[in-house]
This record gives structure tokens, sequence and C-alpha cells, in this order.
């Protein structure tokens, strides 16, 4: 077999048997505090970890596994890294397999944007599962992001739409949803973050870098393939962080598919021009939170890091033509910035300098989403449970 379960699927038969769906690091984040707050009510959730294996290393897996006390998975599908369609495929494949080997749950809970969103919300519809698509709502506009296609057709095919801003409730009624599957909750990641900000002080990752608590620097996170696949893109942006690192020092928690592709394109030489560069290995989440919170700005593609620096108040500048986090920017600290070097530059420069943009936190980024959503599962069974009876 090339899944494995790791949790019993005995239950008693009141329970109400919920599939958490996760596979790349933002998941863990959605998923840890949902899970916790489903726990709460034993008598009447069974909430169990479904593993993909989309991100399936140590560094970009594991360790987030342990840094959110998550628990063992119930099942590893055991996918990892391919093309989109292969992965896709494969994650459809091995989640049927394992849904049709043993008791089906009663809701799928799928969350954000990546492969195994769309992939297990898939196969939940196609064997009269009900899917909640958790981070519902969010829109780039930009069919050329993979993260698009998936999260477009995830709210299409969903019975209950849990939103984080009131920006994606508008999105998903103008494209005709019905208002009664949507809800709007807030930001879950902010759950993650508030539940861990305290333990992220502890870590030690200052000393482990060489650096001073008090030094300056920035953060930096690449990974998107629009940005590291491509030559001319991934040199420029290698280009501006060498010119900025003359002026800040920088540390860059680097991805595997963003240090493969600098080696394979023949870019190394550009990182090697400044000793103010700091490039690691991926980050736990309580060492690149303690980051987060104390660096001057944050140069990201990363839609997650717009959102958990707009909380903490540190400038974030994007590096993207768009986002589907808009809240961000009307409300939060985050700005695109166009994809040259010398605007990136320019921006990081004014920073530097000063010139940072004010943010707010935005309305129920207040660590209680999981609580909301729970309360949403409870009115949504409710009226299920009902309306059975009527027909019956």
């Amino acid at each position: 077999s090339y899944f494995k379960t790791m949790g019993s699927n005995s239950r008693l038969k009141h329970l109400i048997k919920l599939h958490l769906i996760v596979g790349a690091r933002p998941n863990f984040m959605k998923m840890a505090p949902l899970y916790r707050e489903l726990s709460l009510y034993s008598e009447k959730y069974e909430p169990l970890i479904i593993h993909t294996g989309q991100h399936y290393d140590e560094k970009m897996s594991k360790l987030f596994f342990n840094d959110l006390d998550m628990p063992k998975p119930a099942a590893y599908l055991n996918v990892g890294s391919a093309s989109h369609g292969k992965q896709t495929a494969m994650i459809m494949e091995r989640y049927e397999d394992l849904l049709l080997a043993g008791d089906k749950p009663d809701l799928v809970i799928v969350a954000g944007d990546v492969n195994s969103t769309i992939a297990c919300a898939l196969v939940a519809k196609k064997l009269y599962i009900p899917v909640a698509h958790l981070e519902a709502g969010l829109r780039s506009y930009d069919d050329r992001m993979p993260e698009e296609i998936n999260r477009v057709l995830t709210d299409r095919i969903s019975d209950i739409l849990l939103t984080p801003s009131l920006d994606a409730n508008k999105n998903l009624e103008k494209e005709g949803i019905e208002p009664d599957k949507i809800y709007f909750v807030g930001n879950i990641m902010i759950d993650s973050l508030l539940a861990n900000k305290e333990k992220a002080e502890t870590s030690n990752i200052f000393s482990n870098l060489n650096m001073l608590p008090n030094d300056s620097y920035a953060l930096v996170t690449l990974h998107r393939p629009s940005n590291v696949d491509e030559y001319n893109c991934l040199k420029m942006l290698l280009i501006a962080l060498s010119e900025i690192s003359g002026k800040i020092k920088i540390i860059f928690p680097m991805h595997p598919r963003t240090k493969k592709n600098i080696y394979e394109l023949g870019l190394s030489s550009i990182l090697n021009t400044s000793s103010n560069l700091i490039i690691t290995e991926p980050l736990g989440y309580l060492d690149f939170l303690k980051l987060e919170m104390n660096a001057k700005f944050i140069l990201t593609d990363s839609g997650g890091i717009q959102e958990e620096s707009t909380y903490f108040g540190i400038p974030c500048l994007t590096l993207r033509e768009n986002t589907e986090r808009p809240i961000t920017i009307t409300e939060g600290t985050n700005q695109i910035v166009d994809l040259n070097v010398e605007s990136i530059v320019n921006s990081a420069t004014d920073i530097i300098e000063g010139k940072n943009k004010k943010g707010k936190i935005p309305k129920y980024w207040d660590g209680k989403t999981a609580a909301r959503i729970v309360k949403v599962l409870d009115d949504w069974f409710d009226k299920r449970e009902r309306a059975t009876e009527i027909i019956e």
C-alpha cells in the first residue's frame, strides 16, 4: 500500500467524523488551531488529520507538525513532489483509495489553495461527501497562478465557505455563490500566530545565526514558480537582494525549489557578493515567527506572510504583480512592488530610512476564528439533521 493509516477508524456512531486535509506548510498553520478547537468537543466531533505528503521532507513538514503540537496524521498519502497535473492526480487517486477503504467522513475540510486542496475536494464531492473550504473567497484574478485555479474551483464545489475577510464574501457573491453557504469567520492563521507567539519568543534563532537580538535585518522568502523558475526574473530578484544587503542585513531561509533553481540556472555567484546576506535552510514555524516579529521589513511572494506581517505591524514588500489578500494592502502594512531591481531597492531603502507604511489589524483577526468555525459546523450539522428528520 502506498498510503499508511496511523490512527484507528473506530468511533462511536454518534460522532461526526471530519477529515482535515493538510499537504503544504501553510495548511498546517490553518488546521492546527481548528483541530485543537474541535478536540474540545470530543463527545460530538472526531477530527482526523489527513496528510497528503505534498510537502514531505523534514524541513518543509515534520518541523511544522512538531512546532504546532499537531498529532500524527490519521493517514499519510506519501505523494511527494511532481508537476501540478501529476501531483494533483496522485493525491486524488490515493485519497479516493483511502476513502473507499474505510469509513467515509461526514465532512472534508480543505484549506487555502494548494494542489491538495482542490484534489481532495474533488474526490470528496464525487463520493457525495460535503466539503468545507477554509480561507474561501480569496482572489488575485490572475489565472496564470496555479493557486488561483485551485481556490476558484474549490470554492465552486464546496458546501461551506469559510472566509477570512469581508472582501472574500463579496468575491463569492459576485460569482453567484449562494449566500447561505458563505460564513465570515476571520483569519485562522492568526489563531496559530497568537497561540505560538509566546513560545516563539524563546526561540534561539538569533544565536543560531550568530546575530544579536537587536540587529536590524530584513527577512526574505521566495518560492512561487513565476519568480524562481524563470532565469531572468530570478536573476533580477537576486540582484535586488544583493543590492539591498549593502544597506541592511538580510536573512533568507531558502525554499528547496528556489535553492535548486539558483544552482541549476548558474546564479549562485550573485549571492556570494555580500557577507550581509544570510542564507539558511527552511526554518520551523517558531523560529520563523520570531524572525518575522523582529524584522525591519519583509520581502516575500508568500500569501500567509502578507497576513502575518500585517498583524505584527511589520512593513511587507510583496514581490508579485498582484495579491489575493488585498486587505493586507488596504488595511495592513503590505504593498505590491513592481518587479524590477530599481523599484524593489527603492522601496526597501524607503523603509530603511523610516518611511514605513502604517496599518491596522483587520476584523476577526483575533485568535478566535477556530471557535467561530466550530459554531458554524454546529449549526450546519444541526440543520442537516433536522432536514433529514423532516424527510423521514
